[in-house]
């Protein structure tokens, strides 16, 4: 892939530090963190390395290291194929589900200044209203698995905070012995989901208040009174909340091209940036509320880089996780008894022809194809006097 010609880390060179500067009153230690990191990715400054082709013996000058901070647009890459990688294992040879939960967007504000413990509530709300929803005969009757993943921003990048669940159609039956396939074409009614899932959420905001657990801080002051918060819950409760159940796409030989959309992703990509001018940024959009058509949006580079900082997620905070029967202590057990109940083990398995995933994890020599290898690593300042011999501002004999 070509490099795109402005990227996130060229507005940070150029306008972060003013920005900084402009806003200390807000950033955290961990804003200034992850523009520190994308500053520096894959510059001097991180070091680098020296590699050789086992083939050919073709010998690339110094590249730099990346940040492998996960705010990084171009530090993805790598960690999407292994997360990939290790997901082909885990197919089932039936059709799968995309559903996206939302919350109202009125509740953008309190999760902004609550995201660890709201951004939890939100994985948990969905994946019970799913477990739950499934486990009722009413509807499917059966133990259900899937994966979810946060995904906080909307196509202009203002805050956002939604669920992706990828779901196989069908589970397993009580007793473990049958497959039980699903009976609507949307696998579970949206409607109810999205009902119960209303409730769970704001029952779990409710728990939160009473136990004192919620910043209510700032721009919050007017609910932090017991009367008003529930007034608040009140009107959000009216709000329309949305389940999307979008059709099965296939079985897994779609399946981790579909994923690679949806995984390992950031708020913005570069390849969504247009030009840096003035101090203003332009850069690519999709308008849902105009039928999806493509637009650009110019906004400040100070609004750009806020916007930009409004996905920052917390330390060690988790943005995939597994549930039901794909869930980290089950799935050794119970992912076999799948197969073994579709009549399908992991190596019968179509190889999923996905493009840049299914690629070897070596850098390939740009001569004849034969697998690099580091054969040096440099620090940032073996690199500066590198650099300096190779310019002849030194005296090298």
């Amino acid at each position: 892939m070509t490099k795109p010609p402005l990227e996130v880390a060229d507005i940070i060179r150029a306008a972060g530090k003013g920005f900084i500067d402009k806003h200390r009153s807000w950033l955290t230690g961990l804003h200034r963190k992850v523009l520190s990191a994308i500053e520096r990715c894959r510059t001097a400054a991180l070091g680098g390395h020296r590699d050789r082709c086992c083939r050919c013996g073709h010998t690339v000058a110094i590249s730099y290291n990346s940040c492998r901070n996960r705010h990084c647009p171009k530090c993805l890459n790598n960690a999407r194929k292994k997360w990939l990688s290790a997901r082909e294992k885990e197919l089932l040879a039936v059709p799968y589900v995309h559903l996206i939960f939302t919350i109202p967007h009125t509740l953008a504000p309190l999760v902004l200044h609550n995201k660890k413990l709201l951004y939890n509530l939100l994985f948990r709300a969905s994946a019970e209203t799913l477990l739950e929803i499934a486990a009722d005969p009413k509807h499917l009757g059966a133990e259900i698995g899937f994966f979810s993943v946060l995904h906080t921003w909307g196509q202009n990048l203002m805050h956002h905070p939604h669920i992706h669940c990828v779901i196989p159609a069908g589970g397993l039956s009580t007793n473990h012995k049958n497959w039980i396939h699903p009976r609507y074409r949307f696998f579970l009614p949206r409607g109810v989901l999205a009902d119960v899932f209303r409730g769970k959420f704001l029952d779990g905001l409710k728990r939160a208040f009473r136990q004192g657990e919620l910043s209510l801080t700032g721009e919050l002051q007017s609910i932090a009174e017991a009367k008003a918060f529930h007034a608040f819950l009140r009107t959000v409760h009216r709000h329309r909340w949305v389940v999307d159940v979008k059709p099965p796409f296939g079985g897994p030989e779609y399946v981790l091209k579909y994923l690679a959309h949806y995984t390992h992703r950031v708020a913005i990509s570069n390849q969504r940036l247009v030009s840096l001018a003035e101090r203003n940024v332009t850069f690519r959009w999709k308008d849902y509320r105009d039928g999806g058509k493509h637009k650009l949006m110019t906004l400040t580079v100070d609004e750009f880089l806020r916007r930009f900082l409004l996905h920052t997620l917390p330390r060690g905070f988790v943005r995939i996780r597994f549930f039901g029967f794909m869930a980290n202590r089950r799935r050794a057990k119970l992912l076999p008894i799948c197969k073994s109940l579709l009549g399908v083990n992991s190596q019968q398995l179509p190889t999923p022809e996905i493009t840049q995933t299914d690629k070897p994890p070596t850098w390939l020599c740009p001569l004849c194809g034969g697998p690099m290898v580091v054969i040096q690593r440099l620090t940032p300042e073996q690199i500066f006097w590198e650099a300096l011999k190779q310019s002849k501002h030194v005296d090298t004999s």
